[in-house]
């Protein structure tokens, strides 16, 4: 049986004569987190806490020893502590989110690798290049490992990757050309995994698609900014459609499943764009008067229509 979500008790309280605390009951039961929950929860939390740790700690040990340490030492020391991260996960019979865990440590490992690697021998490479790396080499455990911090690990390599090549390689790729690649790049994560939490075919916290979403945002607010501001190009024009198309699908979603999320974020970047090309259009006293008169009145009108919509929903 699929689990009860807060939005199918929400149908069912608008459809039956539930009472208000037999609604309560529901959503206690099904919805909110309950004692094993907390404890799952401040298990994981609290395991990842110290994976973090010691992957500071293994960091700051090849810092603080660099000079005495030889290079087959220490290339050896990570390859060892990856191996074994990694047969933590292959051949013991740990739980699944312990072995997400070792897998997340395996994958920054990797990286700490490339880096002490590319310190020893002096490649040479641009930084580009050992993000690239790092990101093709952990790409398997990503798609093995289907954990949420992974995923968002990797996505922020990828961005890390794309903005080092326009910057030691592409010289001639345009500011609004890189944000409109990167966002291209988070809007279609964004959407796939969007897509597969809705359909069940993974479960995917609703945190990671946020923080996908936000950055998400960010980039084309960042973007159609730096468009406003510059001398933009037809990337430029590329990226002010994008937003406009994924800006209406996330209003368009929000609405139908009666969720403020995307209602809060996406008029707060509309307000932020307009308020540049008010900026854009001058920049004496009065334009940054209307400026900020503008940002007031729609902020405040942005929250009233978020409270009035939370109560309509709430009672629907």
């Amino acid at each position: 049986m699929a689990k009860i979500e807060r939005d199918d008790i929400y149908l069912i309280s608008r459809n039956s004569d539930l009472t208000k605390s037999e609604i309560t009951a529901l959503m206690q039961k099904h919805v909110y987190s309950d004692a094993a929950s907390w404890k799952k929860f401040l298990r994981i939390f609290f395991m990842s806490l110290g994976v973090g740790f010691l992957l500071a700690g293994v960091i700051m040990f090849f810092a603080y020893n660099w000079d005495l340490l030889g290079k087959f030492s220490k290339l050896g020391l990570i390859e060892l502590l990856i191996v074994i991260t990694v047969a933590l996960v292959l051949f013991t019979n740990l739980k699944q989110d312990i072995k997400n865990i070792a897998l997340t440590a395996a994958s920054v490992l990797t990286g700490v690798l490339f880096a002490v690697f590319g310190q020893i021998y002096q490649t040479g490479a641009n930084a580009y290049d050992f993000f690239l790396g790092w990101t093709l080499s952990i790409t398997l455990w990503v798609i093995a490992g289907r954990f949420a911090p992974l995923y968002l690990i990797y996505l922020i390599l990828i961005n890390v990757t794309i903005v080092l090549y326009s910057e030691q390689v592409a010289g001639n790729w345009s500011t609004e050309f890189v944000y409109t690649l990167i966002f291209t790049v988070n809007l279609t994560a964004l959407a796939i995994f969007q897509i597969l939490k809705e359909s069940g075919s993974m479960k995917m916290p609703s945190w990671f698609v946020k923080v996908l979403a936000l950055a998400t945002v960010a980039c084309a607010t960042t973007g159609i900014t730096a468009g406003i501001f510059g001398n933009p190009g037809p990337a430029f024009s590329v990226l002010v459609f994008l937003t406009i198309i994924s800006y209406a699908t996330g209003i368009w979603y929000s609405l139908k499943k009666k969720r403020a999320f995307y209602l809060s974020i996406i008029p707060f970047s509309l307000v932020i764009i307009i308020s540049d090309l008010l900026l854009n259009l001058g920049s004496d006293a009065s334009m940054f008067f209307i400026t900020f008169l503008f940002v007031i009145i729609s902020v405040t009108f942005i929250i009233r229509n978020l409270v009035s919509l939370q109560k309509k929903w709430a009672i629907e």
